[in-house]
């Protein structure tokens, strides 16, 4: 949406969207209003008690986690606010709740009840008024900043002079910092960098509406280094190793009765063992639940690259493997790869040899997303689902990228909240 400077002051947003009125709305609403609803209701809580202290505690608390949660995986592309208010307040509460009966504190259930809703409805509102009113930003309308005009994802307000917008200096500016621009334009864009406005380059911008990176140099990693946050990268591999000895057992029964099913369905083997590219570049063996009827092995680089892909309507794939590819629960054996460390959770997905090889041969830089191990799902596929031919692989690298760049715990969860969302609705499947 394309906007000259002069036809929005966009205040409404940055009010309802500011961290210090919805810290102190919740914490309003996890105090003083729940004991004023317990007076109401004909209770008249001591508020000096251990129970109303405890109570009020642990509404706050709870509270205040769940909005730091939805405010840092709603900073993602893609993401809904509405979607994971709900589901973040549930889970806080919730463990709120396990832990005060952990530790056997008493509690008070109507002060905690209305601490929940009003917190959940406060954030609706909030959230509600700063969506209305749409993020803004300056655009400096040269070079390949122009190009984000076309997006309707944001306002952009063009910059007809060289001269910071009066009377609001909340509003970002967004230029192309590559750009040959003229002595007047680079004093303005100094002069906002120094007073404290937020100037952002536009290839950021992009890709924070997008969730897209694409990479067109090898310095253009977050850190300026081709390894990603190595810190978190050990913590995660500590956690799928965790999962995973927790998740086998459970999940022993259910993949039993599963491959008695696939193996009444059709003749050949229960599981599906293909070479993979992987971590750092190196092949491994994965996994899965056979879906598709047994074939003969080819020679040829080309034939292997067509068996390899997967088309719409696949003659090859057999009735239990259409739902089972549909609900991905054929993925469920790599949980084994993730253990022995072939793998991770959440990663870019394996290819095939001789598609990962061709895509290598066509792609510039395609073997950079081999810098972190495979996953079991992903950025990619929760954004864009399953892909062959060479102009979706493409984009499907630039999902890959922008996981690599913003490697976190945090895009780590986002992930896995969207990846329930694709088992259930079978988007991307194939």
């Amino acid at each position: 949406m394309l906007m000259t400077r002069d036809l929005i002051r966009p205040r409404a947003r940055s009010v309802a969207n500011s961290l210090v009125l919805q810290l102190m709305g919740l914490l309003l609403t996890g105090s003083a209003l729940p004991i004023a609803i317990s007076y109401l209701s004909g209770k008249t809580p001591d508020i000096t008690s251990e129970q109303t202290l405890a109570t009020v505690a642990a509404s706050c608390i709870a509270a205040v986690v769940a909005l730091l949660a939805i405010r840092k995986v709603t900073s993602f592309p893609g993401t809904r606010h509405f979607s994971y208010i709900i589901p973040a307040f549930s889970v806080t509460f919730g463990s709120a709740i396990g832990a005060l009966l952990f530790l056997r504190v008493d509690y008070a259930s109507v002060m905690l009840m209305s601490a929940f809703l009003l917190g959940t409805l406060f954030i609706f509102m909030m959230m509600h008024l700063g969506a209305r009113a749409g993020q803004s930003f300056y655009v400096v309308p040269f070079g390949k900043a122009l190009e984000l005009v076309d997006s309707e994802d944001a306002n952009w307000l063009l910059l007809k002079h060289p001269t910071l917008p009066e009377n609001d200096d909340r509003t970002p500016i967004v230029a192309d910092l590559r750009y040959d621009f003229e002595p007047e334009w680079e004093r303005m864009l100094a002069a906002a960098a120094i007073s404290g406005r937020a100037v952002y380059h536009s290839k950021q911008v992009r890709e924070s509406l997008t969730g897209k990176v694409e990479i067109e140099h090898l310095s253009e990693n977050g850190f300026g280094s081709l390894l990603p946050n190595s810190a978190y990268r050990q913590t995660k591999r500590i956690v799928d190793i965790l999962v995973s000895l927790v998740v086998i057992p459970l999940l022993l029964v259910p993949m039993l009765i599963l491959s008695v099913a696939i193996r009444l369905d059709s003749p050949g083997p229960v599981l599906f063992r293909q070479r993979r590219m992987g971590y750092r570049g190196h092949d491994f063996e994965v996994l899965k639940f056979r879906t598709m009827r047994t074939r003969a092995s080819v020679a040829c680089v080309e034939a292997a690259i067509e068996d390899a892909i997967t088309q719409s309507e696949d003659h090859r794939i057999t009735k239990i493997g259409r739902f089972l590819r549909r609900t991905r629960i054929d993925e469920l054996p790599q949980i084994w790869n993730v253990l022995l460390g072939d793998m991770s959770i959440i990663g870019p997905r394996p290819e095939a040899i001789p598609l990962s090889e061709w895509y290598e041969r066509e792609l510039p830089f395609y073997s950079y997303r081999h810098i972190v191990r495979p996953g079991i799902t992903g950025w990619a596929q929760v954004s864009q689902g399953h892909v062959a031919d060479l102009d979706s692989v493409h984009t499907k690298l630039y999902y890959d990228f922008y996981y690599i760049k913003n490697f976190s715990a945090w895009l780590d969860l986002l992930i896995t909240i969207r990846t329930v969302h694709t088992v259930l609705s079978g988007f991307g499947s194939k």
